[in-house]
């Protein structure tokens, strides 16, 4: 009988208990770093599920305007003048916004704080600027009831000019972010999916445009 104890004794120890943790198995808690691409991929996705959505509204506005104007009454009106500046402040904006994102890219922090800002203040001049844009068609008798055209004018670039709001508050909170980060990637989680969604506001302007005035 002592054999057998005398075995037991000197049996080899069997292998720690798991810590606690979800089914007995012990997995490093991920680190802040790899964190953080998880967050600016969930945000890149839900920007591009919100461009989707837009670019669905704003297709249904065309189909509609599409069918009036194969009515026979319709007149298209004139391109305003103004529309020239604002475009080009807007296609000004998106290069500022691609020139903050490379310099965040190279780790220039004051680079991406500076090319957000001023992405920033361009859209508020854009904003600006269809404001006196509408003002002058107003001027010239052009009212939201003269006609079909101008209706649609109206419907169009206002709504084209709600989307562009929001794009300016996204590159302002981008500009906050980047102003308290510490290093360069850390802002670049916001302003990656803000830049994003502002090229697509962009070309959103470009494609309002062909449809009141090209197509």
């Amino acid at each position: 009988m002592a054999a057998p104890a005398l075995r037991e004794r000197h049996a080899a120890p069997g292998p720690p208990p798991a810590p606690p943790g979800d089914g007995g198995r012990w997995e490093p808690s991920p680190s802040p770093a790899g964190r953080a691409p998880a967050r600016g991929s969930a945000a890149v996705t839900g920007v591009w599920l919100l461009a989707g959505a837009v670019a669905i509204l704003f297709v249904a506005f065309t189909s509609t305007l599409l069918v009036r104007r194969a009515e026979a009454d319709w007149r298209a009106g004139p391109f305003p003048p103004a529309f020239w500046a604002t475009t080009g402040v807007l296609l000004a904006s998106s290069a500022a916004v691609e020139r903050a994102r490379a310099r965040g890219r190279a780790g220039d922090l004051d680079g991406l704080r500076r090319g957000l800002w001023v992405a920033t203040a361009l859209g508020g001049a854009f904003l600006g600027g269809q404001v006196v844009a509408w003002g002058g068609l107003l001027a010239a008798g052009v009212g939201l009831a003269t006609s079909a055209h101008a209706s649609f004018l109206y419907l169009l670039t206002g709504a084209h000019a709600l989307h562009v709001a929001g794009g300016v508050g996204a590159l302002a909170y981008a500009g906050w972010r980047a102003h308290r980060a510490l290093v360069a990637p850390s802002a670049m989680e916001a302003a990656t999916p803000a830049a994003i969604y502002w090229h697509v506001v962009d070309g959103l302007w470009l494609y309002v445009l062909a449809v009141l005035f090209i197509l």
